[in-house]
């Protein structure tokens, strides 16, 4: 069992990251209130709580590698970053809803049925919101080894998110194409883990765990 004092500082550092994380959202809402954002300022403030999504997203998806390949072990954070990724999408489509669209059903459904990539981005927090409601300790018991099949939706939602993003854009650039290169990489890792794992630890005869996506 781990100290109370050790308990304690890994609460701080998990709030602390909480309370980092919506910064970006902070920020870009006041510099909007404010006037600060040049051009349409909606459309920035839904791109910039987009982009942070996927990058909580693939930070989600980086810890068990992180952790398999460079010994940095940053898994009692990984759940705060996959609700971090959650809740920047739906800001994100928030934003789209209420600011963008002014909740006009009419425009919106028009609206999908133009542009794919808002289906793609819609789907993506459709698959978002079982992990996000189970995300804790009492799920994870309840549901077993049914939880890490649930929570492999993640791979999922990480590849659509890449893939709405660079769709948005129209000309995919050197951001979008990285972020689309760095989730098929944190994807197809998964199925190599355990063979990685053998050969980087041959003596100890290490095993991979069982992944667990949060």
């Amino acid at each position: 069992m781990q100290p109370a004092s050790s308990r304690r500082w890994r609460g701080v550092g998990i709030w602390a990251l909480y309370a980092a994380g919506f910064v970006p959202a902070a920020y870009w809402f006041w510099l909007g209130a404010t006037g600060q954002i040049p051009g349409n300022a909606i459309k920035e403030f839904e791109h910039v709580l987009g982009i942070w999504a996927l990058r909580f997203l693939l930070a989600t998806l980086a810890v068990t590698p992180l952790r398999d390949l460079a010994g940095i072990n940053l898994l009692r954070y990984r759940r705060a970053l996959g609700l971090l990724a959650f809740w920047y999408v739906v800001m994100h489509f928030l934003t789209y809803l209420v600011l963008d669209q002014n909740l006009n059903l009419a425009a919106i459904l028009a609206d999908i049925a133009k542009r794919p990539f808002i289906t793609i981005g819609m789907a993506c927090l459709v698959l978002l919101l079982p992990l996000a409601l189970t995300s804790n300790a009492a799920s994870i018991r309840r549901l077993g080894k049914n939880w890490n099949r649930l929570h492999r939706l993640a791979y999922v939602v990480v590849l659509g998110g890449a893939i709405h993003y660079a769709m948005s854009v129209k000309v995919v650039t050197a951001e979008p194409f990285l972020y689309l290169v760095l989730a098929a990489a944190l994807v197809l890792y998964r199925p190599f883990r355990g063979r990685i794992a053998r050969r980087r630890r041959p003596a100890a005869g290490l095993r991979a765990r069982p992944e667990q996506s949060g």
